[in-house]
């Protein structure tokens, strides 16, 4: 499997693990939950309006952020 990503120019180092990818998922996830959670002052508290809030939380569970580590 490393020799077919390095052919293709994805060094093993950089793969994510399923249980890896998973787990990520499901903290986003809670995040997102928490972050609809959130009161008006809350989140202008943390400088979130609630249209930022809501595209955010209508994101679903296999779309996370990028983090420069992929």
């Amino acid at each position: 499997m490393a020799t077919i990503l390095a052919t293709r120019g994805i060094s093993s180092t950089r793969q994510l693990g399923l249980g890896r990818l998973i787990s990520q998922a499901v903290d986003v996830w809670r995040q997102r939950r928490a972050l609809a959670t959130l009161d008006a002052h809350a989140r202008r508290d943390l400088g979130l309006s609630y249209q930022e809030v809501f595209v955010e939380t209508a994101r679903p569970i296999w779309d996370l952020p990028h983090q420069g580590r992929f």
